[in-house]
């Protein structure tokens, strides 16, 4: 479980200091935090709240208090408890207490998939919530696997209850696991939850969700709502329950009666009978089951190792970890990417370099040598430059500058753990809207998708301010694979940009900049 980056050091609302990322999803973005006035750990989200010309975006923190204190009355213990909500920077910042548990997204990114005895519990404890709050009338609408905790001891805790109806958006966080009436931008009501339990259940069994994010929302609505499902190929028993819940019109959807039946079926090994208990496409439930929060207590060890039914189990299959790149909005996070050097005065696309040799000795400019970091990476840097700042953070993440006295470029160097698999939504949407909060930015052409050393990357350009002159910031950065990836920024006074030695300098970098085997 790699946490995305170190500490920020921003507090939000005054009183929450935000320490590491733990978790991204498209428009959301998870801290662990500290709150300042009870000296507590907490876990704080930020999502992004679109224009509203009403203003509705700005009743959503009452909106999820109010909702989350109702549902938790309804199934205590199993939702989490929120202790604050606020409106704050255009974003909504939701502080929840610290939840003993990893949220499904992780356990998926370490493990790839389950086997179909694991996944059936996690979605009868689902269904277990989705239950009690269907029967006073309230639905999720947001339900993905940033939402769900997976506990070693007991069953899973929400979080996420009051923000679906918040605002006009038909989604406001993981789009890829929306209805396609929330598609569409209709009313979303129970039917919507269980599409969504549909397509956690996809994910865990399959390893990937029933449609792709395609890096916009209103692209991956659009493919919620008209592209066919892939056929589950892992799900074992559970296939014909999958399907039914992802059945396109709502009013074909399997009956929660029904799913609670084939799950408890799964549970209690009798897989036999369980394709007879899915109805073809045309039939519906029978009468509503009596709603229930029930306590279902379970074992790490039943989880893991349920395999005593009398079917083969599902394979598990490795799912690489990929997150998002770094980006604290410091000098030294940047999704890093293709090889070469900017060159003109707009958004810069460099002719493409050759990779560094082995050595990173190969054709160096004069007075250049290799320097070998401790941590784990080499490159070529200046005569004269060396160490100006080292920060470390948790999981092996940690930053270095480099520069020399008197010179006013620096090039920073972060490696984070836990990181993701797009490297342009990294910097839209994590480095980017700190870069603007902190004022005086102004990015320079678009966001570029690249390659670098055969490994996919981004690169992002900007202007800024910094002790009171313009500067400005090449970055560029690579994913590793298996979470882990490295980023660069490359930091001039503006007036130097076009500089023989700076543009060699950066040239370089690039060229001979190479992580440590494996």
């Amino acid at each position: 479980m790699g946490r995305a980056h170190v500490s920020t050091h921003q507090s939000v609302g005054g009183r929450y200091r935000l320490v590491e990322i733990t978790r991204r999803e498209t428009n959301s973005v998870r801290w662990y935090a500290d709150d300042l006035r009870t000296g507590r750990p907490c876990l704080v989200t930020r999502i992004g709240l679109p224009e509203e010309p009403d203003g509705a975006a700005h009743r959503a923190p009452a909106r999820v208090l109010r909702t989350t204190e109702s549902v938790a009355r309804l199934c205590p213990g199993r939702i989490a408890t929120v202790v604050d909500a606020l409106d704050e920077d255009g974003s909504l910042w939701t502080v929840t207490a610290w939840i003993d548990g990893t949220p499904l997204g992780e356990v998926l990114a370490e493990q790839g998939t389950l086997n179909y005895v694991r996944a059936a519990r996690i979605a009868l404890e689902l269904l277990d919530v989705l239950d009690a709050a269907h029967a006073e009338g309230i639905t999720h609408g947001e339900l993905s696997p940033g939402q769900v905790f997976v506990r070693e001891g007991g069953p899973v805790v929400v979080t996420g209850y009051g923000l679906a109806g918040s605002t006009t958006a038909p989604r406001l966080t993981a789009p890829s696991y929306a209805a396609p009436e929330q598609a569409r931008d209709e009313r979303a009501g129970p039917a919507a939850d269980l599409w969504a339990l549909g397509a956690l259940l996809y994910t865990m069994l399959e390893g990937r969700p029933p449609f792709r994010d395609r890096g916009r929302p209103e692209a991956t609505l659009k493919g919620v709502d008209r592209l066919p499902l892939r056929t589950p190929v892992r799900a074992g028993p559970l296939a014909r329950v999958v399907q039914g819940l992802l059945r396109k019109d709502p009013r074909e959807r399997l009956t929660r009666q029904v799913v609670r039946e084939v799950l408890t079926r799964v549970l209690s090994e009798d897989s036999g009978a369980v394709a007879e208990a899915v109805p073809s496409p045309r039939l519906r439930g029978g009468p509503a089951l009596a709603l229930r929060c029930a306590d279902r207590r379970w074992s790490g060890r039943t989880t893991v190792l349920g395999t005593t039914l009398a079917v083969v189990t599902v394979t598990v299959a490795v799912l690489a970890a990929t997150q998002s790149l770094p980006g604290t909005g410091s000098a030294a996070d940047a999704p890093a990417a293709s090889a070469s050097a900017p060159g003109d005065r707009g958004a810069s696309r460099p002719p493409a370099a050759p990779a560094p040799s082995p050595s990173g000795t190969a054709d160096l400019p004069p007075g250049y040598r290799t320097y070998r970091a401790p941590e784990g990476f080499s490159l070529a840097l200046p005569a004269g430059w060396q160490r100006l700042d080292t920060s470390r953070g948790a999981d092996l993440a940690y930053r270095v500058t480099f520069g020399a006295e008197g010179d006013p470029r620096t090039l920073a160097v972060t490696y984070s753990t836990g990181v993701g698999s797009d490297a342009v939504a990294v910097w839209r949407d994590d480095v980017e809207p700190r870069l603007e909060r902190s004022g005086d930015y102004e990015r320079i052409g678009s966001i570029r998708s690249t390659t670098y050393q055969g490994r996919e990357a981004a690169d992002m350009e900007w202007y800024a301010e910094a002790g009171g002159s313009r500067v400005r910031t090449f970055g560029r950065g690579f994913l590793l694979g298996g979470g882990r990836g490295f980023s660069l920024r490359w930091t001039t006074p503006d007036a130097a940009w076009e500089d023989g030695a700076s543009r060699e300098a950066l040239r370089t970098f690039l060229r001979t900049f190479r992580p440590a085997a494996g």
